[in-house]
């Protein structure tokens, strides 16, 4: 039997934890359900213990290093990974699992958005963060992912042990879904349920600074897994404004013989220099992201082999 490991990272979620485990372990009696502790105040670790589930501990604060430990630690063939708020009915978990364990899914996402989310959400700067974010991957990467942000997946083994975790805190999920469509990894989506949070139970996602963190998080993965694109559009933009400052004193030296501006021609000039940096930087960094790639492709071979 392929052995399916339901990892929870939990900050100060006593109110719900309880609950969150034995749901689980009804949806998937055969599962082993980690309980990963991120410094909480409360009976979180308590109430988890009672409810059936294994509790470890990350000591460093931040999703991403709750994450990193996870993956890091636990062997398993299929890895469910929720949130501990009960934000997520253990109704799809099932389905979420089965896609990776008989389909060869790498990453089965529970997409909220086109589900409930909008109508539970209660939080109007989270319902606009999800959709430009999405928004902006879609297009920068290409690609037609309808949640970005969901903490509700599933992983294939292959990719939780090749996956590079950089992130510190909720920027995560953005690094995930990024690094799966960039690796050519198997996703697939499947709409699930989303209920708001119960009363009592608080947030530890701040609307503007954690979402500030995931907009830079973008900005750096475009940079390195897109080089080419990030910088040719900087390269365009220096271009056209070399262009705008030197168009007149060309025309003016056209027109009378004499150049009446240095310092615009010599401004101009600047620009067109770094703008030509730019689109040789990014042809440079565009065979390095090739190169890595190819490297990584092999690290995955030695990976399957040993699954």
């Amino acid at each position: 039997m392929k052995k399916i490991a339901v990892l929870i990272p939990c900050f100060n979620e006593e109110k719900t934890i309880g609950r969150v485990v034995k749901d689980y372990k009804k949806a998937l009696p055969e599962a082993e359900i980690f309980v990963y502790d991120n410094n909480s105040t409360d009976k979180t670790e308590e109430i988890a213990k009672k409810a059936g589930a294994t509790v470890r501990f990350e000591r460093r604060q931040g999703k991403g290093n709750v994450v990193r430990s996870m993956f890091r630690e636990i062997e398993a063939d299929c890895y469910l990974m929720i949130d501990g708020d009960g934000t997520y009915p253990a109704e799809s978990a099932r389905t979420l699992c089965d896609l990776v364990l008989k389909k060869g899914v790498d990453m089965a996402v529970g997409d909220r958005l086109s589900s409930t989310y909008f109508q539970e959400n209660k939080r109007p700067f989270h319902n606009f963060g999800n959709r430009l974010v999405r928004g902006l991957i879609n297009v920068i990467f290409r690609s037609k992912i309808r949640d970005i942000m969901t903490g509700y997946r599933a992983f294939s083994r292959d990719f939780v042990k090749t996956f590079p975790v950089l992130s510190k805190g909720f920027e995560i999920e953005t690094e995930m879904t990024i690094h799966a469509l960039d690796k050519n990894f198997f996703i697939e989506e499947v709409p699930v349920k989303y209920r708001d949070r119960e009363e009592g139970s608080e947030s530890k996602l701040n609307t503007f600074s954690d979402g500030f963190k995931v907009l830079l998080t973008i900005v750096r993965l475009f940079e390195e897994y897109r080089p080419m694109l990030f910088f040719g559009i900087i390269g365009c933009v220096l271009m056209i404004l070399s262009v705008g400052f030197g168009a007149p004193v060309f025309i003016e030296y056209f027109e009378t013989g004499l150049v009446l501006r240095f310092p615009t021609l010599i401004f101009a000039g600047f620009l067109m220099t770094i703008a030509v940096l730019m689109f040789v930087c990014g042809i440079i960094l565009q065979v390095v992201v090739r190169k890595h790639r190819q490297l990584f492709e092999l690290l995955l071979i030695e990976t399957s082999k040993r699954s």
